[in-house]
């Protein structure tokens, strides 16, 4: 019972931490913004940066699963909510700047942009997928759905990703810069394949 506690001590402690470490960038860009150090267009860094963290946070709720098995740690699958919850924050982020840097919080100008441009659609139903994921993340949501029903909807988080990195691929043809994308898709593409070999 002791070893149980302690061991609980310790995961909220490192949900804690994750809280703090998943505050950081935006804490950082907020410096940034205050200190005028986001170079000469601070709205489209902005708006990138928050892009960037959402792939990151993603990628790392994804990777959760494989690095629990691969290391042997059960208890890593306890963090995953929260990573994925702020991968939704993250990109709820960016979605906001995008409309108040760019479209001006115009609502029909946004709407023709979304169908005008296929990258900004497809980011756009990346972050509407998310929503009924984030709003499902809680132990009363799993107990209302059934485990196995959550599990379904969860899914959704695989077709997202894929979604997510046509976005940044779409995003960065225009500058014929596919370096990062190339590594997104990479640990994207192991990833897919650690879960099609283990099922």
């Amino acid at each position: 019972m002791a070893t149980r506690q302690r061991r609980e001590r310790y995961i909220q402690l490192g949900k804690a931490g994750l809280f703090l470490l998943g505050l950081g960038p935006l804490l950082g860009l907020i410096f940034g913004v205050l200190n005028e150090r986001l170079g000469a267009n601070p709205a489209e860094y902005l708006i990138r940066s928050f892009g960037d963290w959402t792939m990151r946070a993603l990628w790392l709720t994804l990777a959760i699963t494989p690095l629990r098995h691969l290391l042997g740690w059960p208890w890593l699958v306890r963090y995953r909510r929260q990573l994925g919850l702020f991968a939704f924050f993250y990109a709820s982020c960016h979605l906001l700047s995008y409309a108040v840097f760019d479209m001006d919080l115009d609502a029909a100008e946004m709407a023709h942009d979304i169908v005008k441009r296929p990258f900004i659609w497809v980011g756009f139903s990346a972050w509407l997928l998310m929503v009924p994921l984030a709003l499902t993340s809680f132990n009363a949501a799993i107990r209302r759905l059934g485990s196995q029903n959550w599990q379904r909807l969860h899914r959704l988080v695989y077709a997202i990703a894929v979604m997510a990195l046509l976005h940044f691929f779409w995003m960065r043809a225009a500058k014929h810069n596919f370096n990062e994308v190339a590594v997104y898709g990479l640990v994207l593409l192991a990833l897919f394949g650690w879960r099609a070999h283990h099922r």
